[in-house]
Parts: structure tokens; sequence; C-alpha cells
């Protein structure tokens, strides 16, 4: 496909600082095409590993390539749990990412933990914490190995914040543990259907399994964060494979306790964008408070003669999301103080 720039994406203001990939939802799995849970949204299994090939040959080719590649979560398909073949489709799309000449970092979604224990993706290559920044004399600002959580600086002032949307969850878990009966409990609270994973009849539809949530003790650590970037005057970017904002996502595909996570980011004045996946639809929403919430469209849904990934320019005074495919451009301003 002949791409060409949108006209706004190349009235540049001011000059470009860097730039960084995103990607979502690949669910790569060795099958034929199948079909979303209601049946009518086409999954590309085998086509979505060819996307990311795509994507890559792209980034490796820009004139002046990222600095790094988020990668949303749900990386191999839930499937593949089903007919053993998890460690060997991970394999394939981790070969496929050694292509790429820049840092990915992986966040993990539901699918990693239909095919991996918590323990093994804290082992796997899936964990790119080793690639985290550390805050001299700030101790609060270092994440608990509780859950899968850190922040990076691709660029001098500007931060980043992988969160852990599966902290609380049932996912990954072993079932005897007191984390999982504590997260049982609050799934079933707010949900009663025999099937965990239905939302109908729910109030709050977000409640179901395939879902999570923020830990306190993840929401302090993000506190502590947001608390340094604020001094420290930084701009700040947090990815989670779950979206936290109504507005920009389907209300059954957000986070259990998405309120709690606003209301800290909404205290603080650094942060500036909340990129999500999980949706596979996409959707945008700037809140109240300016923070852009972006959730990327899933490369699994999206046909062949298509592509779902973007590059995000950022500028001293915005960011601007160059779209692949299903993916549009979006131009997201700084909030003026």
């Amino acid at each position: 496909m002949d791409y060409k720039p949108e006209p706004e994406l190349l009235s540049e203001s001011s000059e470009r600082l860097f730039s960084f990939g995103v990607i979502a939802d690949i669910q790569y799995a060795d099958l034929e095409d199948g079909y979303n849970f209601q049946g009518n949204r086409r999954r590309y299994y085998r086509h979505s590993l060819l996307h990311l090939q795509g994507a890559i040959e792209h980034w490796n080719q820009e004139r002046s390539p990222p600095r790094c590649v988020l990668q949303l979560g749900d990386i191999i398909d839930g499937y593949n749990a089903q007919y053993k073949a998890s460690e060997k489709s991970l394999e394939r799309v981790m070969n496929t990412f050694q292509m790429l000449r820049v840092p990915v970092h992986h966040t993990w979604g539901n699918h990693e933990f239909y095919n991996f224990s918590r323990d093994y993706l804290t082992n796997s290559k899936l964990n790119t914490k080793f690639l985290e920044d550390q805050i001299a004399h700030h101790p609060e600002t270092v994440p608990s190995e509780d859950y899968y959580a850190y922040h990076f600086v691709p660029f001098p002032k500007f931060r980043f914040i992988l969160l852990d949307a599966y902290d609380m969850s049932v996912l990954g878990v072993d079932q005897s543990s007191p984390k999982y009966q504590q997260c049982l409990k609050i799934l079933r609270e707010h949900n009663p259907n025999t099937e965990l994973n239905s939302p109908q009849g729910l109030r709050e539809p977000q409640f179901v399994q395939f879902n999570g949530g923020f830990s306190p003790e993840q929401l302090n650590w993000l506190n502590a964060v947001l608390t340094f970037s604020d001094r420290n005057q930084e701009k700040v970017v947090i990815v989670s494979h779950l979206p936290i904002y109504p507005e920009a996502s389907d209300s059954v595909c957000l986070a259990w306790n998405y309120r709690d996570a606003l209301a800290v980011i909404w205290s603080h004045k650094c942060v500036v964008c909340f990129f999500a996946g999980h949706t596979h639809d996409g959707g945008y929403s700037e809140d109240p408070y300016g923070v852009h919430h972006v959730n990327i469209e899933g490369v699994i849904e999206t046909a062949p003669d298509s592509q779902a990934f973007g590059t995000v320019h950022v500028y001293p005074d915005k960011m601007m999301l160059e779209g692949r495919g299903r993916v549009p451009h979006r131009i997201m301003n700084y909030r003026k103080e």
C-alpha cells in the first residue's frame, strides 16, 4: 500500500525530539483464520506474524529510527495453550522481534496468562524490566517484584511508565494462593454470572475474568514516580494492556479499578498520554485533564491487505501518531500550563 502522510503531519511547527513505535494484540497462532467469541469478527492468526514483520521492516527503514517500540500485550493467542504450542509460538514471535534494531518493551495481557503462569513470564524474554531506569536517592520509585511494572527514559525529560493491569487478577496465579482467593472474591462480588467472562446484566461490565486491575501497592508506586516527574518537570507516557478511560474504550474492556488509576494520574500534571491495547477496535479520547487516551487497533483482527501499527513522533508541544492501515493519524497537543 502506498502511504502519504497527512498534510498536517508534515507541517511541523517545532523540531521533532524523538519517536517510538506502538503495536498491540498480535495474538499469533499457527492456525487457520477464526472468529472472536461473538463470532462476528474475523481473526487472522497466522497472518498476524506477517503484519509484525511488516511493522518491523518499516521501523528499521525509518530515516530516523524510533527510540523503542511498545508492544501493548497479547503477543500470542490463548488457543496456543489448547494445542500445547505456547512456547513454540512465543519463540516464533520473539525470533521475529529479534529483527528489530531498537529495544522493545513488552506489556502483559490476558492472552499471556492464558498461555503461561506469572512465574514463567517473569523468567521469560517477555520480561523487559532490565530496560528500566533507576532514579538515584528515590527508593520509593523502585517497583516491587510483586507486579510487573517499571519506568524508563527514552529521551531526556520524557518518562515512560509500563503498568501491570493483571496485578489483581485470577489469571496466571496459583489457585491455592491467597492472592487468587482475594481476586476471585472481588470478581464474584461484582459479577454473579456463572460464566465469569460474561458481562451480561452487570452494572460495572469491566468485572469479567479476561480483565484485571492495579493493586494499591502498584498505584502507590505510580503515584511516587509521578510525584518525581512533576518535580523534575518531565512529561510522562503510561503504557498498559487494559485501557482506563471509558470515553476511549468499550466499557467491557476497562481495567477493574480504572477509576483508582485515573484518580492517581489526575492528581499530577506530568501525564500527557496513556497507550493501551485489548479492545482490538481502537479508540481515542482526551480527558478533562488533558491526558490523551489512545487504544491501538489490534493486529489480530487486521485483514491481510491492511496493517495495524503506528509511530509516535514527539515534539516539545505535542505528540503525533502516524498510523498505518487501521490505525488512524492523531495529533495530541500537550495542555497549556
